[in-house]
């Protein structure tokens, strides 16, 4: 009998396009109404609810080694600090994802070619805050170019504690994302193995990128975690539904 709360992941539709691993992974999450994050769905999926509400998500984490296909990781370009704002959804028949209000990066070209392809990428200067023997605190800093928003957020992991609990394997157990691209919505699988989680605590928290998104929050997060990291692989992508 299976006792992990973690759901497996679906098979990847092939061919992979895209390789690469999450690291130093920090998740914060604060409750929405529902119908404030209706508003940013893509045509064919709703709002992915728990506990009786939508959840906007502020995430940091190291891309490193991203490669296409399965072929080598690119040099430089494969490697960035990300940070995004993001929401959960679900289609009618159960399928659940990610749709992405913001994605901050350094990597220039990397932000244009996303963006070409309708992934939300802002080009921002952003630093990795490791924890060290005078600070235990690990987050991520970003200052979008041109004096937009900024937003700075550190925590400090419970290592002797799992998390498991069903809230954050809700928030964390994303096999794919859901996109506008040219008027039709896409989505696009991944696949990786359970996050390991554990619960933090938030050292600093002075954000605006949830608010440049759309979304107004207020105290702290309800949910807190911190993962060492997962290797991740993406697969071709489906269309859901027809044009606007």
């Amino acid at each position: 009998m299976k006792t992990d709360p973690w759901p497996d992941a679906p098979e990847l539709p092939r061919p992979v396009i895209m390789d690469q691993r999450w690291t130093d992974a920090v998740f914060l999450h604060w409750r929405i109404p529902r119908a404030v994050a209706a508003a940013f769905m893509p045509d064919g999926v709703e709002p992915d609810e728990f506990d009786g509400s939508a959840w906007v998500g502020l995430i940091g984490f190291r891309m490193q080694g991203a490669g296409l296909g399965n072929g080598p990781a690119v040099p430089y370009f494969g490697s960035f600090n990300e940070i995004n704002v993001r929401l959960y959804s679900r289609e009618p028949d159960g399928t659940r994802g990610v749709v992405f209000l913001s994605l901050d990066a350094s990597r220039l070209a990397v932000v244009l070619a996303a963006r070409a392809a309708g992934i939300p990428y802002v080009w921002s200067r952003d630093r990795f805050r490791p924890a060290n023997s005078a600070d235990p605190s690990t987050g991520y800093s970003v200052r979008r170019f041109g004096g937009g928003a900024r937003s700075d957020f550190a925590v400090v992991p419970e290592f002797y504690v799992a998390a498991t609990d069903p809230l954050s394997v809700h928030l964390t157990a994303r096999f794919g994302l859901h996109t506008r691209f040219r008027g039709k919505t896409l989505y696009v699988p991944n696949t990786h193995g359970s996050w390991p989680l554990v619960p933090a605590r938030v050292t600093v928290l002075a954000d605006q990128l949830v608010a440049a998104a759309g979304i107004n929050v207020s105290g702290p997060p309800e949910s807190v975690l911190f993962s060492a990291g997962v290797r991740t692989q993406f697969g071709r992508p489906r269309v859901l539904g027809g044009t606007r």
